[in-house]
């Protein structure tokens, strides 16, 4: 280009810069001019845009969506999963209408305890997000349900905090693992709100997708900042190596005090001056550097009461169970202290702006509020499997009596406060009490059915050590269950001690034949092990020999006062052996009946017979069963007590073979006697239960009653409570329909195998080295309360002293002895046992009145060989 050009092309270029120099001039020249009114503009345009800024915010903020998360027992999330999570809710946050301004876009994390739950956890964010909130990365261990905005009473005493996160730019929170779980501190925090004195505490997460150009300018800063403090250091270190003697201190006093100085002018040697270090921008920055997983946190806290200064307290331990996070950056609570005064969000002057944000989740976080997922991961998911959360009063009631309810054990919770757990007398359906003996399983079933006794409900307590009666008859000895208590103790040793009595053919009841004959068949057959298999002749000759007698029964019961001409079992033995006995009872059976007696039974060996009479004669062998079992009229009637809520005591002479047999007849008939209820509307039944010590002695390889009666008897109004020390013994059938059906499970120390059973049912919870080291009285035990499982839990058990102190009337239990064996019908040992004696004689002066049926006249009696 000529320099002519290149004259003229500067020329321009100069012409046109001054030409715009000229313009600005002139622009400030006129905005100079027209101040007066250019900043009230501009401070209206501004005051314009905050009020339009607001009131967005305010509508877009009225536009939310509320989910709660409920985690199962077994809920325990990874990493990988928590940070899925996170990621949903910082795009669920941004998620709201395109004009919804930044300090709108928010999702809020409310963790709430009022004493409903220990702590509550959910999720509020725009209306647009509920696609979004509606499906958790969580999977099916948490459970995501639709929720409506928090509706809360007014207390009289409220504090508030905002929580920030505080330390250097770009520092991280501690990193806090996943088991025990991070929440536990805050869940301890709050478990001793107590909600019939107000109490409440929340703790709410306001989350915000990290705005770019705020992250820009923070980073920028940062990186400016960690600049300019390296320069500094580098002039420190250049000051100390005497490189600039003018601006070092340390070097001026270091010539002052070198004599080579005095001598004269002295040439320093030449050092090269430090170079400020090099920064490293990610290491500066931090947690800063990445952008994935960055969001805006603010964190307000509100606790509550009715009662002076638990508010405060609250407060503190939430502001305390937050240090869990304290590293090289920490959770603090904003504020200055001035001796005994706090100056902060909860001071008047700046209440309404926390009370703003607290009610629309507006996003206001201090020049710190940055995190990153994985710093927050506890706080991102609801309570884990490995959290030890308490139990609340909601959850699990206190025992109170008169309330329908069942103790359970003495729970102490983490602040320190005991309370009688129990459970509704409608959710407690089936029991398992396993454990070492000595260590309380009795002691606890006994509190039990004192309390479903007071509770005007139906009970049989079968006690094979036969001492428990004497311990809870002070607790029982009350007008109104003296009216409804009876006492089969077959434990009696006196000739004159009173006794009931019970004859499993009576058939005065109503009962059906069919079912009476089949609950005592298989009674037997199940305790000496028979089925069709084993022993089908046994089992063909007992039904046939209980059928009739039972049909003699419905004969004699049929007149008037009849009833005490009936059969027993004992009864059973002059018809196989004796003809002429026979011959009589085959006068009331029908023509099928009767066929099998003609025909079949004749070609049966004699031999045979004895395996159905052995049995029968270790019956009859002791004294006190001979008379229970041997009167014709029973005093015990399970149906009856079904029906009408009598409270039964029933004391077997012990555990071995015999006392087995006699035990198995009981339960036996009260499956029975449950089944029956069939015939009764839904809403009549009223609820009874069966408690059973020593389960061991009523379980056998064949056995299926215990079984079947927690399988079948739950709607027909029957429960069960089973006691035994090896659970592991009980046949496997009977074993898994108890775990299966049952509401509650506990145990108390014992050996591994004898306690596995149960522990294997809390999926980890306890392990068996917890509950082996068990002390006495102590159990671990799990409930359903409402549906839901509680526990397992480390209890105390209860002791008829402790619970039912008030209800002791130890001067009255004479009276209710008396009661119990009046409404029984008891008569004294020796005058049962003379009547069950002449039973036979009895019975056959009855059956001889009988006339003889024309198919029983033309039977041919060839069966002398049993005589």
């Amino acid at each position: 280009m000529e320099p002519d050009a290149l004259t003229a092309s500067a020329a321009g270029a100069f012409g046109t810069v001054g030409d715009v120099l000229a313009a600005l001039w002139a622009a400030g020249a006129w905005a100079w001019a027209n101040v007066w009114w250019l900043v009230p503009a501009m401070a209206a345009l501004t005051a314009g845009w905050q009020v339009l800024q607001q009131r967005l915010a305010a509508k877009a903020l009225a536009q939310r969506t509320y989910v709660e998360l409920v985690p199962s027992g077994q809920f325990s999330p990874g990493e990988e999963e928590i940070w899925r999570q996170g990621m949903q809710m910082i795009r669920a946050a941004g998620s709201g209408p395109w004009w919804t301004p930044k300090r709108a876009r928010t999702l809020r994390v409310r963790l709430r305890a009022d004493g409903s739950r220990p702590l509550s956890y959910r999720i509020e964010a725009p209306t647009s997000a509920r696609a979004l909130l509606s499906r958790s990365p969580y999977g099916p261990r948490v459970t995501v349900t639709p929720a409506t905005p928090v509706a809360d009473k007014k207390r009289t005493h409220v504090v508030r905090a905002v929580l920030t996160l505080n330390g250097k730019p770009g520092s991280r929170l501690r990193e806090v693992p996943l088991e025990p779980d991070p929440l536990q501190p805050l869940v301890d925090a709050v478990a001793g709100i107590r909600a019939e004195l107000g109490d409440l505490a929340e703790v709410c997460v306001d989350l915000s997708p990290a705005p770019r150009w705020q992250l820009a300018l923070r980073r920028r800063q940062i990186v400016t900042q960690a600049r300019a403090e390296a320069r500094r250091e580098a002039a420190r270190e250049a000051g100390w190596l005497g490189t600039q003697p003018t601006g070092s201190l340390p070097a001026a006093v270091g010539r002052l005090l070198d004599p080579a100085q005095w001598k004269g002018p002295h040439r320093s040697p030449i050092v090269m001056p430090p170079r400020p270090r090099r920064v490293d921008r990610d290491r500066v920055l931090g947690k800063l550097a990445e952008s994935t997983g960055l969001m805006r946190v603010q964190i307000l806290v509100r606790c509550a009461s009715d009662t002076e200064g638990r508010a405060e307290q609250l407060l503190a331990l939430v502001n305390a169970s937050m240090d869990v996070y304290a590293g090289a950056s920490r959770i603090a609570a904003q504020g200055v202290s001035l001796g005994p005064w706090r100056i902060g969000p909860d001071r008047w002057l700046w209440r309404p702006r926390f009370d703003v944000r607290w009610a629309t989740g507006l996003m206001r976080p201090a020049s710190g509020g940055w995190a990153r997922i994985d710093e927050l991961a506890g706080l991102l998911k609801p309570p884990t499997a490995a959290a030890r959360m308490p139990v609340v009063e909601a959850q699990m009631p206190t025992y109170e009596p008169g309330k329908d309810l069942l103790p359970q054990g003495w729970y102490q919770g983490p602040d320190g406060r005991e309370r009688l757990l129990a459970t509704h007398e409608d959710d407690t359906l089936f029991e398992v009490q396993s454990g070492k003996g000595g260590w309380g399983k009795t002691m606890r079933a006994q509190v039990h059915a004192v309390a479903s006794a007071h509770n005007g409900r139906g009970l049989a307590f079968v006690d094979p050590h036969g001492d428990s009666f004497t311990e809870v008859a002070p607790y029982l000895a009350h007008d109104e269950i003296m009216d409804r208590i009876r006492l089969f103790d077959l434990t009696v040793r006196d000739t004159d001690a009173m006794l009931a009595c019970w004859n499993p053919l009576d058939m005065t009841g109503g009962q059906r034949p069919h079912e009476a004959t089949a609950a005592v068949v298989d009674a037997i057959a199940t305790a000496l092990g028979w089925g069709d298999v084993t022993a089908p002749r046994a089992l063909t000759i007992l039904t046939k020999a209980i059928g009739a007698l039972i049909a003699v029964n419905a004969t004699t019961s049929a007149g008037a006062g009849a009833g005490e001409q009936q059969a027993t079992l004992f009864q059973i033995r002059p018809l196989l052996t004796e003809p002429s006995f026979r011959h009589l009872v085959l006068k009331a059976l029908d023509d099928e009946a009767l066929r099998w007696w003609t025909t079949s039974f004749p070609d049966i060996p004699k031999d045979a017979l004895l395996t159905v009479l052995n049995p029968l004669d270790r019956l009859a062998a002791s004294p006190v069963i001979r008379a229970f079992l041997g009167c014709p009229l029973s005093g015990y009637d399970i149906r009856q007590a079904m029906d009408e809520s009598h409270v039964l005591w029933i004391c077997p002479p012990g555990t071995g073979p015999t006392d087995r047999l006699l035990v198995s007849l009981i339960v036996r008939d009260f499956l029975r006697a449950g089944l029956s209820r069939r015939d009764m509307p839904e809403h009549e039944r009223r609820s009874f239960r069966f408690y059973l010590d020593e389960l061991i002695s009523l379980d056998g390889a064949a056995s299926t009653v215990l079984a079947e009666i927690t399988e079948q008897l739950r709607k027909f109004g029957c429960r069960l409570y089973g006691m035994t020390q090896l659970l592991h013994r009980l046949s496997a059938s009977t074993r898994t329909a108890l775990l299966q059906n049952a509401s509650c499970l506990a145990t108390t120390a014992g050996s591994a195998d004898a306690i596995r059973q149960i522990i294997g049912e809390w999926g980890g919870k306890v392990t068996v080295e917890d509950a082996a080291e068990l002390e006495r009285w102590w159990h671990y035990a799990s409930f359903t309360v409402a549906g839901k499982r509680i526990g397992p839990l480390l209890v105390r058990g209860p002791a008829l002293t402790d619970a039912f102190s008030h209800l002791a009337r130890p001067r009255h239990t004479g009276a209710l002895l008396h009661a119990a064996h009046a409404n029984a019908g008891a008569r004294p040992l020796n005058e049962l046992t003379a009547q069950a004696l002449t039973q036979t004689e009895t019975v056959r002066s009855f059956l001889t009145t009988l006339p003889t049926t024309a198919a029983a006249a033309g039977t041919d009696d060839t069966q002398e060989q049993y005589a």
